[in-house]
């Protein structure tokens, strides 16, 4: 398919994981992609960027323009966790989620608008903690929360101007991060196992199976979709738990 022919896509945290999924297809699709984070992503033009920095996107998309010309797909997948409860998490852990998970995307979003106008497609990557909460992640769900609200406010917005912007809500998905956990514990088989359990799929997720939806989203096939969180959690958040 070559249904992006002619396009540019800018995927923030490409390197790896989800990021790396969606460039991966988009380009296959005949994108032109270019990724933005700290480090290079293989195969892929990178501008480098430290989403902590607030005056990092309004950089990306001027260097993204400088060298294409264009834009035409924002993809805001990139983002950071901490753990801890809302009384042991420092100011500091809090000011940096909020930074590069949500203000980081709002700031690429606004400097990105004036160029996607006319039937441009944003994406941003949430998270079912923007819907419910793991156990210790007060940050991380209110940023993906946010993200979640913010995505329906430029949808709303910006309409008229013919950009469309929605957001998926990722569960358990089998990235470098989780893997590496899952590996580091005693016993990686009975972690699956169990995780397994809480999944109707009776699995976790993979990155291509959110960078799918995410590049349909960003298609033209989708061009009737805005304002909408689309959750990919192999049911998940469907399942109630046994009393």
């Amino acid at each position: 398919m070559s249904d992006f022919e002619g396009k540019v896509a800018l995927v923030t945290g490409g390197r790896s994981g989800i990021g790396l999924a969606c460039a991966e297809m988009l380009a296959a699709r005949g994108a032109k992609v270019i990724t933005a984070q700290r480090g290079p992503a293989d195969g892929f033009e990178t501008v480098s960027a430290d989403f902590t920095d607030p005056t990092a996107p309004k950089t990306v998309i001027s260097e993204v323009i400088g060298r294409a010309g264009q834009l035409d797909v924002l993809i805001n997948n990139a983002g950071i966790m901490f753990e801890g409860t809302a009384e042991e998490t420092p100011p500091d852990q809090w000011d940096a989620t909020l930074m590069v998970n949500l203000t980081a995307p709002f700031l690429l979003i606004k400097y990105a608008l004036p160029h996607l106008k006319d039937g441009g497609a944003i994406v941003n990557v949430g998270s079912i903690e923007g819907l419910g909460s793991n156990p210790r992640h007060p940050a991380y769900c209110a940023s993906k929360a946010g993200l979640h609200g913010l995505t329906r406010a430029v949808a709303v917005d910006h309409g008229p101007d013919g950009v469309r912007c929605n957001a998926v809500a990722p569960g358990w998905i089998d990235t470098d991060l989780n893997l590496d956990f899952i590996e580091s514990l005693g016993d990686p088989a009975a972690f699956r196992r169990e995780i397994g359990k809480i999944h109707p799929a009776g699995r976790t997720g993979l990155p291509e199976e959110v960078g799918a939806l995410v590049v349909f989203l960003a298609s033209d096939g989708a061009a009737f979709i805005t304002g909408q969180i689309y959750t990919v959690d192999g049911g998940r958040t469907a399942k109630l738990s046994l009393p």
